[in-house]
């Protein structure tokens, strides 16, 4: 059996819990298991939701808000804000890589993309800048794959 991302992710996060004092639970270990899985973020709702399909014994959506709380305060989920007004949230991998995300204004989907030329951009304006960019976010905005092949025209 190999070793998964997710199962990386997920350990590095219950080893981090558990250094900051806060035990094992039901609620806890479920987040951060369907955290580690995603390759995009997810706002509290849709991890509501995605918990409730897989578990006999739902984990309420309050129990979902505090942990996210929490895993925010430690550093170890960062919370994507898209401009909806709904929060989104997903896994900071340790080793400080990351993706990007485009936003399609017609369908409300959120796709995850990396790029070497921008990063490389974001580390000579930061250069240029005189300053340190510790991590930062990009949104664009338009139409998914999907939004386009339906109506080239809009």
């Amino acid at each position: 059996m190999s070793v998964t991302h997710a199962d990386i992710w997920s350990s590095y996060a219950q080893a981090a819990l558990g250094r900051a004092g806060h035990r094992s639970g039901g609620a806890r270990n479920a987040v951060v298991q369907l955290l580690g899985e995603q390759d995009c973020c997810l706002s509290a709702q849709e991890i509501f939701d995605a918990l409730r399909q897989r578990r006999k014994r739902s984990v309420g959506l309050a129990s979902v808000y505090r942990v996210l709380e929490l895993l925010l305060s430690l550093e170890l989920v960062q919370r994507i804000d898209v401009g909806d007004g709904v929060a989104r949230y997903e896994a900071l991998d340790p080793s400080g890589h990351h993706h990007h995300h485009l936003l399609c204004d017609r369908c409300g989907r959120v796709m995850a993309f990396e790029d070497a030329g921008l990063e490389s951009a974001i580390d000579e304006l930061s250069a240029r800048l005189g300053s340190e960019v510790v991590r930062h976010d990009v949104l664009l905005h338009g139409k998914c794959p999907d939004c386009t092949a339906t109506a080239p025209g809009d």
